[in-house]
């Protein structure tokens, strides 16, 4: 059963896990299960998802109940009425806070505007020897983009030096490594917190909030970067 955090007659919500596909893709023959065949399945009707978060990545995914919904929906993501909080671990010390204006390339090789803040929660130096020394840095940021292109955070991070832990192909190789041989963790420290918005057929204000799950939390304890409540 799919955890359903938010729901009325033209929404619903899940906290969508880690690994887990929205949808079917040729690009992933691996697995039969798609969040919107199992919550469709749970439910007993069709449901449109209105945005998508990376198969990696957990938290917050919005569906609506009907077609008249999810256009309404899916407009207020491409204008930017869509307020959206990402929590992540990355690598190395992060400022304070910050604001990343860097483009990033369409599949056609065109530039798109893309604009993300961040402000650090929690720096942490653990006795992690994953290069040539002996300890290891580690930041706790919340992420709160304001475009919505493929990959943003993960580009966006990465190109500032401080990738998210987990992420493959942007972060970095010997983290990663060392998080799934030593750490036995095989997911992305990137979780998609909470969605706030107009409802789209009464006009009141919605935030939905989407506990972190076991892994990201595991995490958070052995990199001495917790509690993260949200």
């Amino acid at each position: 059963m799919l955890p359903i955090i938010y729901q009325d007659e033209f929404l619903v919500a899940i906290n969508k896990p880690h690994g887990l596909l929205v949808h079917r893709s040729f690009i992933a023959n691996d697995t039969d299960q798609f969040a919107v065949q199992m919550l469709r399945d749970q439910l007993g009707r069709k449901v449109y998802p209105v945005h998508r978060l990376d198969r990696k990545t957990g938290g917050v995914l919005l569906f609506a109940l009907n077609e008249e919904v999810n256009s309404l929906m899916q407009q207020q993501f491409q204008e930017g009425n869509v307020q959206k909080t990402y929590h992540a671990v990355v690598r190395g010390f992060t400022e304070s806070e910050g604001f990343i204006d860097y483009p990033l390339k369409k599949e056609d090789g065109t530039s798109q505007e893309a604009l993300t803040n961040y402000r650090t929660l929690k720096h942490a130096e653990v006795p992690f020897a994953v290069g040539k020394h002996p300890t290891s840095r580690y930041s706790l940021v919340e992420l709160k983009p304001t475009t919505g292109r493929m990959h943003q955070l993960r580009k966006h991070m990465a190109h500032i030096l401080h990738p998210i832990i987990g992420d493959r192909p942007h972060g970095c190789n010997k983290q990663n490594k060392y998080f799934k041989e030593q750490l036995n963790m095989d997911t992305m420290l990137l979780h998609a917190s909470q969605l706030a918005f107009r409802h789209p057929v009464n006009n009141a204000p919605v935030m939905i909030a989407a506990p972190i799950q076991s892994e990201f939390s595991r995490m958070l304890d052995l990199l001495d970067l917790a509690p993260l409540s949200i």
